[in-house]
């Protein structure tokens, strides 16, 4: 049995940042070699702000979305999600943080093949305990939002790249996250797409008030958010 705290969120603290990092560390072992991927990371993310995380491919970026993200485990020093400490959860409590508080949106889409656009963004909404018609009205409005009205039948295989990741938007956003973590949202799209969407995702996390961190190694991309953090060598700068 685990000896950690059950996760209270009605306990939570809600001034607080909806992220917290100190002193975030993740080694790997390679060939009989340590590899020091981060290195005591310190970042704050507040409510309702856009953060990019700026960085050249391979610099850890992913690596430390992975950290916010409760994804895995093996890293060292503290993470607090919407003000509580995600070191202090066991399984369970790390898996209702996630489901509560964080969103997802990655480079390839990911979606469900076998199911329609608004299928795939009412199912997480679903697994979180939302009414059919609560999370179809929800799954509607993101995706009307979004310029994709006309697309909510359309299995992936019918959509563009620009519209299925416009659905993996939709789908990030489906639960109200407070947080959305994106890694590379546009990196596998042509640069005229990628201003759309990015556009249209920006555009939708204020509107919806939540905070974001996105990786990016595009400086261009990076000037459009309301601050750039810098991960060099393993550190933020």
């Amino acid at each position: 049995m685990s000896d950690r705290a059950p996760l209270d969120l009605a306990a939570t603290d809600l001034a607080a940042p909806v992220v917290r990092l100190a002193g975030v560390t993740r080694s790997f072992e390679q060939g009989g070699v340590r590899i020091d991927v981060l290195r005591g990371i310190d970042l704050e993310i507040r409510p309702g702000e856009i953060v990019a995380l700026l960085g050249p491919s391979g610099s850890g970026k992913s690596t430390m979305l992975q950290a916010i993200g409760l994804l895995e485990g093996g890293f060292g020093g503290k993470i607090e999600i919407a003000g509580v400490d995600a070191s202090a959860q066991d399984s369970a409590g790390r898996t209702t943080l996630r489901r509560e508080h964080l969103g997802f949106v990655y480079q390839f889409h990911h979606l469900l093949a076998d199911f329609t656009a608004i299928e795939n963004v009412i199912l997480p909404q679903l697994i979180a305990g939302a009414g059919q018609e609560e999370a179809e009205a929800r799954a509607t409005e993101l995706l009307e939002s979004l310029g994709l009205g006309q697309r909510l039948t359309h299995k992936p295989s019918r959509l563009s790249g620009g519209e299925q990741q416009r659905v993996a938007v939709a789908r990030a956003l489906a639960n109200r996250p407070a947080l959305v973590l994106a890694d590379e949202p546009t990196g596998n799209l042509d640069e005229a797409t990628a201003d759309k969407v990015l556009g249209q995702f920006l555009g939708l996390v204020r509107g919806e008030g939540s905070a974001a961190l996105i990786a990016t190694h595009n400086e261009r991309l990076a000037l459009a958010m309301d601050r750039v953090v810098r991960l060099h060598d393993g550190r933020l700068g």
